[in-house]
């Protein structure tokens, strides 16, 4: 195992912004693994688990920020997506498989987990593989192995990739948030929002990578659900009203399967509630997470 970055993080400043945050690596096998890290370290990491299609630039730094005040915070590109090298996992289960073996080759034994969307199926598969591994866990905009309609989200995202095309919009102002005036600002001041970083920006993934990813969800909603009551966590689950992407039920069917988990549902908003809400949700994230021992 090999890592890079700038500087030894032991010896810098704590960085608690996002935009701000020094692109590291880190070389397991034959694999690079791009990942970020801030806020102080010590203590027990949350690793932040991306979205579908998404790289290192594509998390609100209004969610980040208010964790990364207290807590050391890590988010990564998975195999294939960014400036992580390798191939990019077939299956939810293999994407969890390459994240554990990021997170024991930074050395740690024990995570809280942030997880939204697609990073919230691939934390499922991690913490029921290693249930001793994740002490907190949070899952927004996701829905469990098996789910309802969680195949459906393949022809969702190429109907919006396609409205975005046509309007010369970012995609998740379609996929992420309603389409009301509200829906609409909201949307417009998150998108600004992933622009505050403006050096060392990831690159954006590639047709053939999303392409795989989709088939990964399609796969992880059309097969055996998970046994999620041994999972004995506390839990935090919180989703829009109107989520199109991840059917909002699914957020009821995780709370239902995941006993003692916590769930929010922000109304009037969609896929990205947590990020329409941030001023409501960031706040009820970092008391939940609590301290880091």
């Amino acid at each position: 195992m090999t890592r890079g970055g700038s500087g030894s993080p032991a010896h810098e400043p704590v960085i608690t912004s996002y935009a701000e945050a020094p692109n590291r690596s880190v070389r397991v096998g034959g694999t690079t693994y791009a990942y970020r890290e801030l806020g102080p370290r010590g203590g027990i990491p949350v690793v932040f688990f991306v979205h579908l299609a998404a790289t290192l630039d594509n998390w609100d730094p209004r969610i980040v920020d208010p964790i990364a005040r207290g807590r050391h915070v890590i988010a990564f590109d998975q195999r294939g997506v960014g400036a992580s090298t390798g191939k990019v996992a077939p299956t939810i289960e293999e994407a969890a498989d390459h994240a554990y073996e990021l997170i024991t080759a930074l050395g740690h034994e024990k995570i809280d987990v942030f997880s939204f969307s697609m990073g919230g199926m691939i934390a499922q598969d991690l913490v029921v593989k290693h249930p001793d591994l994740v002490r907190r866990l949070v899952l927004t905009g996701t829905g469990p192995r098996g789910g309802k309609d969680m195949d459906k989200v393949v022809r969702t995202t190429y109907w919006d990739i396609l409205r975005a095309t046509l309007t010369r919009s970012d995609p998740k102002e379609f996929l992420f948030f309603p389409r009301d005036d509200a829906g609409r600002s909201a949307a417009k001041a998150f998108v600004a929002r992933l622009q505050e970083r403006t050096v060392d920006r990831d690159r954006p993934i590639s047709v053939s990578a999303l392409r795989t990813q989709l088939k990964a969800i399609q796969e992880f909603g059309r097969s055996a659900p998970s046994d999620l009551s041994t999972l004995t966590q506390p839990t935090l689950i919180a989703n829009g009203d109107h989520d199109r992407m991840v059917p909002s039920a699914l957020s009821g069917d995780l709370h239902r399967r995941i006993r003692g988990s916590e769930l929010i549902i922000y109304p009037g908003s969609g896929h990205g509630g947590i990020f329409q809400f941030h001023d409501r949700f960031a706040p009820v994230v970092v008391d939940f997470l609590g301290a880091s021992a």
